[in-house]
């Protein structure tokens, strides 16, 4: 890859206070790329804290220690202000994390020369209507989810697009995904895997009975209004965040968002595909329907 970008100069880094040794590697990183002339500063992230704001003002990349529920929530932040964020991996799953714990170093020089690139996410916007009325509008990187909550009832999801009426699914729930969250719980739940740059909205339900069991990739352009039918609690979730409770009478609004979020690369492009692959091969279900057991 040839060099191109400018090499950063000052870097947050965010430390995933939950992950004992995020600590120390954070201090290790810093004092490696204050040999390269690079400034740094570390703060935590505490997920105690769901309301937790950065300075990141002053600075002109992130480096997330932790796994992709840090990445998630640093890429909140940094999509809004245009920052790469780059992503060292100390937690449990890492699927959107660029470089491993034990052989950062090495990558992480190409930095100092601008010799990495930049991959744009597509990210979702959610406006979330009360009578009429926003009530709550959030930035989306993998998923909404809107399903059912204790009862373990189905519930009815009317799906409207810009050009009128789409579908109703009577299932546990739906997921509206990112190309991102196409590996998360849109995968999980039976839908395609779509390469992290497109740009497509995926509609996924979950556990549909007697409706629409296929997923379903729209385009960028377009909107998506939900709105469900239940006597019985439903509730929408981000990205994994805490979940909202959503009445009948409720509205959701779906569109894709004006930011991107850009994380930072330094394999090629098709490393995805291979990502996906040593996933599989090394996951321990993926190894025990392969030989057959139970």
């Amino acid at each position: 890859m040839a060099p191109g970008l400018i090499p950063p100069k000052n870097i947050k880094i965010l430390a995933n206070v939950a992950i004992a040794k995020t600590s120390k590697l954070a201090r290790e990183v810093r004092q490696y790329l204050a040999e390269f002339n690079i400034a740094t500063h570390i703060e935590s992230i505490n997920f105690d804290k769901p309301n937790q704001n950065f300075a990141l003002e002053n600075c002109d990349m992130v480096i997330a220690l932790g796994g992709d529920g840090t990445i998630l929530r640093a890429g909140h932040q940094c999509a809004p202000l245009g920052l790469p964020l780059l992503g060292i991996h100390a937690g449990r799953f890492g699927f959107l994390v660029e470089l491993a714990e034990n052989d950062w170093r090495d990558r992480l020089k190409l930095l100092t020369t601008g010799d990495y690139r930049l991959e744009n996410r597509m990210m979702l916007q959610v406006e979330f209507f009360k009578s009429g009325t926003l009530a709550g509008c959030w930035n989306v990187i993998n998923e909404l989810v809107v399903c059912r909550g204790q009862y373990v009832r189905p519930i009815e999801v009317r799906v409207d697009l810009n050009e009128g009426y789409l579908t109703s699914y009577m299932a546990d729930g739906l997921i509206v995904s990112t190309a991102t969250g196409s590996t998360a719980y849109a995968l999980a739940a039976g839908g395609p895997i779509l390469p992290p740059e497109l740009r497509n909205i995926l509609l996924v339900p979950i556990a549909p009975h007697l409706s629409l069991d296929r997923a379903v990739v729209l385009a960028e352009g377009a909107s998506v209004c939900i709105q469900v039918h239940s006597n019985h609690e439903t509730v929408i979730s981000v990205d994994g965040q805490d979940s909202v409770m959503m009445r009948n009478a409720d509205l959701l609004r779906v569109t894709s968002n004006p930011n991107s979020l850009k994380m930072v690369r330094f394999s090629e492009p098709n490393y995805f595909y291979r990502r996906i692959s040593t996933y599989m091969e090394n996951n321990p279900i993926t190894k025990l329907n392969n030989n057959g057991q139970n």
